[in-house]
């Protein structure tokens, strides 16, 4: 695939930093779709789970860098997702070692006072980077995938903080999509 540069107009060949942003948005939302599947069927505090929880919390951060590189360098959106993705990527994959944590029988991280409550805060980053990640897209044309982002990560905390099965598989259905379809899309980079 080559890359259509905005600023520039010029189209070049993918690097392999293109590539790895690129991969993750197929990656990572599979990953994720795995973690809350196996979640689902082996209960909140699997140890499986736990474990492909924060690997695809690391590839989200990928996919958060992804999105922040198609948009100009200067706008105050590209450094807001920057931010907070990388901030809700620290958090997301928190939660995921709190489940490793809860399944060798010990108590909920998420529970405790103290500077386990760090855990908290953090991670209620991830759904605002995403929301500022579906603005971007907005942006950059791609309207029907902002949607499903945006409608994804309003149901996130639903799924997550509530732990409900039934409601965290679709939304991570959701993003599969929606992040998967822009590897197929010609000239995404491109700024409109």
């Amino acid at each position: 695939m080559t890359t259509l540069h905005a600023d520039t107009g010029v189209t070049t060949a993918p690097t392999p930093t293109d590539r790895l942003l690129d991969g993750s948005l197929a990656v990572a939302p599979l990953l994720y779709l795995a973690a809350d599947t196996t979640y689902a069927v082996r209960g909140w505090d699997d140890a499986t789970a736990g474990l492909l929880h924060v690997l695809a919390a690391i590839g989200y951060g990928f996919v958060v860098l992804a999105i922040a590189s198609w948009l100009p360098r200067g706008l105050r959106l590209t450094a807001a997702i920057i931010l907070t993705g990388v901030i809700g990527a620290v958090g997301n994959a928190a939660y995921g070692f709190d489940a490793i944590h809860l399944s060798l029988g010990d108590v909920s991280l998420v529970d405790q006072p103290g500077a386990a409550n760090l855990i908290k805060p953090l991670g209620l980053f991830f759904p605002l980077s995403f929301a500022l990640v579906a603005w971007a897209l907005d942006r950059l044309g791609h309207r029907w995938q902002a949607v499903l982002v945006l409608a994804a990560i309003i149901a996130w905390p639903i799924a997550h903080i509530g732990n409900i099965a039934v409601v965290a598989v679709p939304v991570n259905v959701a993003l599969v999509i929606a992040f998967g379809s822009l590897l197929w899309e010609r000239d995404y980079r491109e700024v409109r």
